[in-house]
C-alpha cells in the first residue's frame, strides 16, 4: 500500500504503449521518478519525449524482460540511480493463439518468456532491495504489481500458450502475496486481470526475436488471431481507466484488480466446476455464436 507516491519512484515494464505508458503517465502527474523499460525502442523514445517535458526524474532502458542478464542490469541500474523502488509493474507481455498441440517450442518460449520470466525475474531481482528498503526504514512503504489476465482465471479454447503463462502469473503473485505477509507489512503486492482493453498486445509479433520466429502459422493460429483483434479492438473500458485502477488498488491495498468485474461470472462458474469436480464449462455458453463460428472455422 501506498498512500503518497510524490518522490517515490516507480519502474514500470512495457512503458511504451498500452497500461504501461498509461500508468507512468499517472506516475509523472503525481511526482513519480520513473524508469520506463520496453524492448521496442521507437515507442520508448515517444513515452520519453513525453513524459520528460513533465519535468520528472527519469531512467529509460531498452530490456527484454525475458532475459536474466538483461533484467539484472536494469535493476543494477535503478539501485544506482534511485535506491530501492517503491512501485514495480511488471506488466510486459505478448500475445499468441492457436490450438495448444500446434503451437511450436518457439512460440512456447517466446510468451513463456515475456509474459512468465520477466514476472519473474521483476520479482526475485526487486523484491529483496525493496524488503532491504523497508528494514532500514519503518516508514518505507512499496508495492509490486503483476499484469495477468481474465486468461490467467479462465480457460478459453485455441489460447493455451497465452492461457499458460497467465495463469502461472495469477499463481506467482498470489504465493508473492502470502510470502510478502510472513515477513513484513511494509511491501504488498497486487495481479492485473483485464480482459480485452485496447492495447498494443495484438501487434506483438512485431517484437517477436527473429530466434523465436515460429513457422507459418496454421487456420488455428490465424483464426484465433483475428477473432483476438475484433474483441481487442472492440473493447469499451480503455487503458487509460485501467491504469487508474491499478493506481487505486496499490493506494487502497487490494489485490485483484479487474478491469471488467462482470467477466467475473466466468471465474465463478470454472471455481464451481473445480469444487464439484464437474467438467469444465463451455466457455461460449452465454455465446454460443462465437462457440459455433470458432467450431465451423477449425472443422472446415
Amino acid at each position: 500500500m501506498i498512500d503518497d507516491f510524490a518522490g517515490k519512484t516507480a519502474v514500470l515494464t512495457g512503458a511504451g504503449s498500452g497500461f504501461g505508458l498509461e500508468c507512468a503517465r499517472i506516475a509523472a502527474r503525481r511526482g513519480m521518478r520513473l524508469v520506463l523499460v520496453d524492448v521496442q525502442q521507437e515507442a520508448l523514445d515517444r513515452a520519453v519525449a513525453e513524459l520528460e517535458a513533465l519535468d520528472v526524474p527519469l531512467l529509460a532502458r531498452r530490456v527484454d524482460v525475458s532475459s536474466g542478464t538483461q533484467m539484472q542490469a536494469l535493476a543494477d541500474a535503478v539501485q544506482q540511480r534511485f535506491g530501492a523502488p517503491h512501485l514495480v509493474f511488471n506488466n510486459a507481455g505478448v500475445g499468441a493463439a492457436g490450438l495448444v498441440w500446434e503451437n511450436s517450442e518457439a512460440d512456447w518460449q517466446w510468451v513463456l518468456g515475456v509474459n512468465l520470466w520477466g514476472v519473474i525475474h521483476g520479482v526475485r531481482l526487486f523484491t529483496p532491495l525493496m524488503l532491504t528498503a523497508a528494514r532500514a526504514d519503518p516508514l518505507w512503504r512499496g508495492h509490486i504489481v503483476n499484469t495477468a489476465s481474465m486468461a490467467g482465471l479462465v480457460s478459453m479454447p485455441n489460447m493455451g500458450v497465452y492461457n499458460t503463462s497467465k495463469h502461472a502469473v495469477v499463481a506467482l503473485t498470489e504465493t508473492l502475496h502470502q510470502d510478502l505477509q510472513l515477513v513484513t507489512t511494509q511491501v504488498g503486492a497486487s495481479v492485473l486481470c483485464p480482459y480485452f482493453v485496447p492495447t498494443g498486445i495484438g501487434r506483438s509479433e512485431r517484437n517477436r526475436p527473429a530466434a523465436l520466429q515460429g513457422a507459418a502459422l496454421t487456420t488455428s493460429q490465424r483464426v484465433g488471431q483475428a477473432m483476438l483483434d475484433k474483441a481487442v479492438a472492440h473493447g469499451k473500458v480503455s487503458a487509460a481507466e485501467v491504469a487508474a485502477k491499478v493506481f487505486d488498488a496499490v493506494a487502497q491495498g487490494h489485490f485483484y484488480i479487474y478491469s471488467h468485474p462482470q467477466a467475473l461470472s466466468s471465474v465463478a462458474e470454472r471455481m464451481q466446476a473445480i469444487v464439484q469436480a464437474r467438467n469444465p464449462p463451455d466457455p461460449f455458453a452465454s455465446r454460443p455464436e462465437v462457440g459455433a463460428q470458432l467450431r465451423s472455422a477449425l472443422r472446415t
